[in-house]
């Protein structure tokens, strides 16, 4: 068979075009608030329910393997679905777009925190904005739900996750083994619970679906040539500019510092940003002393307040490194250079990680042992993803929270008295929009929003 004809067909089949899809990306973009939840929420509705791009299957089974991954899930995701679409230029666009407008926020909101040294206007701005990405989240673990937890197992497995993942702290890694596990051995033994579980239902029709149904693309077919030419190529990518910068400037060396501690980051942010940003806080604030614990608690809520992932407080963290470091150049350029560094270190093994191993995920999708593995994970993700929204919850709802470590019990627990009346109002009026009155994102959004300005304004926040 002639693999040209075969690309050519499956690229028309879907018949989206670049252009199309560059818009949606785009707008996945500017909506992708919330950390990953949020994130996953915005995707899901546009990607799944509103365009019909990707079934709800193929959906769940990309975000699974993503989870698996170290690095921010969702923006792995887009750069999975945009890779099935229209090979590595659709995976560069969609995974680019999804981080752009985090990357222009965060430098912009830098260069002022530099400046002025602190950003409450911004985040009186962001203020009403984070009630209705409560909202929003929340949606996202119901629809979710919904969809993936269809039988007592599933539901009890999405439970375990979250109990296990809020009350105890067992690494998400733990839990996305274990529940494979459960779900693989659950499969091979014929249990109906674990038969496929939503992955092979769907929405078939979906323009991925149907594209990949008639004729499969050359670049979703595993190939080791084309592997090892893309894992050499991203390595390259990622590793030469950290290599350089040791070899020129020694270990010392703030960009250096940045480049190589950035790239540990990256191999071992599993579970998201949740996960590893206390020992990013503690290595940059305690170790290498590059910014204060205020200042670093002041970035996470830049991050959490502008689209884009969550871990995109990198940024920030490596503008304030070199900002106070320049050695020699314009503080705010050496600013610049450093945040970029810390970004371009973060992101760019995502792609490595999508461009390498999607085609083997793919191949494995009509396995039916992998099918009640990928079946149970999606479960605990269900339950990852609540643990997300409550986690969101308490630091949008509550100005304090206690740690509470008696073991075996680790988690969060919320002030009563430190409630914040105009965020539970502005919330509960968010979800009312979306669950009562359905609402779009965008009015939703721009409503609490402009809301959260009137409220700093009239002197209530």
């Amino acid at each position: 068979m002639d693999t040209r004809n075969v690309q050519a067909g499956a690229d028309a089949g879907h018949g989206i075009s670049f252009n199309e899809a560059f818009r949606v990306w785009l707008r996945v973009a500017c909506l992708s608030f919330g950390g990953p939840a949020g994130q996953i929420a915005v995707m899901h509705r546009i990607l799944v329910e509103e365009k019909n791009w990707i079934s709800e299957g193929r959906f769940l089974h990309a975000l699974n393997y993503c989870m698996l991954l170290p690095g921010p899930e969702a923006q792995q995701l887009a750069t999975y679905i945009g890779w099935l679409m229209h090979r590595t230029a659709g995976g560069l666009m969609a995974g680019g777009l999804f981080i752009l407008p985090g990357i222009i926020a965060i430098m912009g909101l830098s260069y002022i925190y530099a400046a002025f040294g602190n950003v409450s206007f911004v985040e009186a701005l962001f203020f009403g904005l984070k009630a209705a990405v409560l909202a929003i989240v929340v949606e996202a673990v119901v629809r979710v739900g919904k969809r993936a937890l269809k039988n007592r197992i599933m539901i009890a497995i999405a439970a375990a996750a979250f109990v296990a993942i809020f009350f105890f702290a067992v690494p998400f890694p733990i839990i996305i083994i274990a529940a494979g596990v459960i779900g693989y051995v659950g499969a091979r033994s014929g249990r109906p619970e674990f038969a496929g579980g939503g992955h092979g239902g769907g929405n078939s029709n979906a323009a991925i679906d149907s594209m990949l149904g008639e004729a499969v693309p050359d670049h979703v077919r595993p190939n080791a040539a084309r592997a090892i030419r893309v894992g050499t190529l991203w390595l390259a990518l990622w590793l030469v500019p950290v290599i350089a910068l040791l070899t020129a400037f020694g270990e010392v060396n703030v960009f250096s510092q940045i480049a190589l501690f950035f790239s540990k980051m990256a191999l071992v942010t599993f579970g998201g940003a949740y996960a590893v940003l206390a020992y990013v806080a503690q290595q940059a604030v305690e170790h290498y002393h590059w910014l204060s614990a205020r200042e670093m608690l002041d970035g996470l809520g830049m991050a959490e307040t502008t689209p884009g992932p969550l871990i995109m407080v990198l940024q920030f963290v490596g503008f304030m490194a070199a900002f106070r470091d320049p050695g020699g150049m314009s503080p705010m350029l050496a600013g610049t250079l450093g945040g970029l560094l810390a970004t371009w270190v973060t992101f760019t093994p995502c792609f490595l990680w999508i461009f390498l191993g999607a085609p083997y995920v793919e191949l494995l999708r009509g396995n039916k042992g992998l099918a009640g593995a990928l079946s149970a994970i999606t479960a605990a993700v269900v339950g990852v993803i609540l643990n997300l929204s409550i986690w969101f919850a308490l630091h949008t709802l509550f100005r304090e929270t206690v740690p509470v470590h008696a073991f075996p019990l680790s988690f969060d627990m919320p002030v009563l008295s430190s409630v914040d009346l105009a965020a539970l109002v502005l919330s509960i009026a968010a979800a009312t929009a979306i669950f009562r009155f359905k609402l779009g994102m965008l009015t939703v959004l721009a409503g609490s929003c402009a809301a959260g300005v009137a409220l700093r304004m009239v002197g209530m926040i």
